[in-house]
């Protein structure tokens, strides 16, 4: 029997995600929670030696006999995070991330991402897309599904340090699974970003009824039901980081940390559940970060990892979201535990979305048919 070789894929650009669906978040936060579920019993696999690397990074030296060569700035970085997730997704890519604070210089983004999607079978192409929105929506959905096992059902109250994409994005989430939200604070570097939020979350979500900014940390925390640290920043000393301070607080607070952030001994102690959203994930960092890992890479929950080498911290009190939300593990067991989540970002959350996206784009036609080849010339 005779067989095509011809292999089409398509392109969508960022108004081609918008519009195969890559911007509603309660769907998103829906891929993910059953991405999770899969993640929890195995049914995927990333790089390295556990199948749980969150990629691979080239890493630039301080000095440098060559001229043009990048310079370790604050995030600059190139790096390839490939994956495989089964299930009703069945597919493969990898997202190329291209990373430069002083991208906003030029009015671009700090990160420029594409993201490619696979077929497992042959691993030809199935679509070349845009994924800055992709990565954006996937990694504010993870604190979405976070919420919606550990937060409290009646979170009234946000607090959102880093008015920035990751911040709106997790209010996105938190909106989602915390319906009863009505409040928002937010605390940002720069009157201008605070000021967009504001006007931002006010037009998106009109049910908020009350939106305003605060100027510390401590006033973040405070009084609030659900908190996301995430802003940007140099890491290497982590005491310049984003603190959580146990005194501030109050019983019942759910903490989702994608970004930079820190957290005193309070925090540290018995009474706040650690909840990783892939263990496997810290473990590898573990392996691939010299200690302590916490200065490399600013995630709370590679500070969980370094007290637990330290001695300071039983393996067993870090809990992982995925089993949670298997129903292996308990979510909430009442109104007053407070829960810190740590969330680290996976190359099998942009697979999900840019899958259920790329379906979405065939269904409705959205895209640019590419032809990469109709018969390989090399075969």
């Amino acid at each position: 029997m005779t067989r095509s070789t011809r292999i089409d894929f398509i392109y969508l650009s960022e108004p081609d995600m918008v519009r195969a669906g890559v911007t509603d978040m309660p769907a998103c936060v829906d891929t993910m929670e059953e991405m999770f579920k899969l993640l929890y019993h195995g049914d995927f696999r990333m790089a390295g030696e556990n199948n749980n690397s969150h990629g691979s990074l080239v890493m630039f030296p301080e000095d440098s006999p060559h001229p043009t060569m990048p310079k370790p700035t604050p995030d600059r970085r190139f790096m390839a995070m490939p994956g495989y997730l089964g299930g009703t997704f069945g597919t493969a890519g990898v997202k190329w991330y291209g990373s430069n604070i002083a991208n906003r210089e030029r009015g671009l983004p700090r990160s420029i991402l594409m993201f490619i999607l696979t077929d497992t079978e042959t691993g030809a192409p199935l679509a070349l897309m845009s994924a800055n929105l992709l990565s954006a929506y996937r990694t504010g959905a993870i604190p979405g599904v976070g919420a919606r096992y550990l937060a409290r059902k009646d979170s009234r109250v946000a607090g959102i340090l880093g008015p920035g994409v990751m911040g709106k994005t997790s209010l996105s989430a938190f909106v989602t699974a915390c319906p009863e939200l009505d409040t928002v604070k937010v605390k940002g570097r720069g009157q201008k970003n605070i000021d967009l939020y504001i006007e931002w979350a006010r037009r998106t979500y009109p049910q908020l009824k009350e939106i305003h900014a605060v100027t510390t940390e401590e006033e973040v925390v405070r009084d609030s039901d659900v908190v996301a640290y995430c802003s940007s920043g140099a890491t290497g000393d982590p005491s310049t980081y984003p603190i959580v301070k146990r005194e501030w607080i109050s019983p019942g607070t759910f903490f989702a940390m994608p970004a930079l952030g820190n957290f005193d001994d309070g925090v540290a102690g018995p009474d706040v559940r650690k909840v990783l959203d892939n263990t496997g994930l810290y473990e590898a960092w573990m392996t691939e970060i010299s200690p302590p890992a916490h200065a490399s890479n600013p995630l709370v929950g590679l500070k969980f990892m370094d007290l637990v080498a330290e001695g300071k911290l039983d393996k067993s009190e870090l809990e992982d979201l995925g089993k949670i939300v298997a129903g292996e593990a308990p979510g909430r067991t009442s109104d007053e535990e407070i829960i810190m989540m740590s969330v680290g970002g996976m190359p099998v959350e942009d697979i999900a979305w840019a899958t259920v996206v790329y379906r979405n784009a065939i269904d409705k036609g959205i895209g640019v048919s590419l032809n990469l080849w109709d018969k390989p010339i090399m075969s």
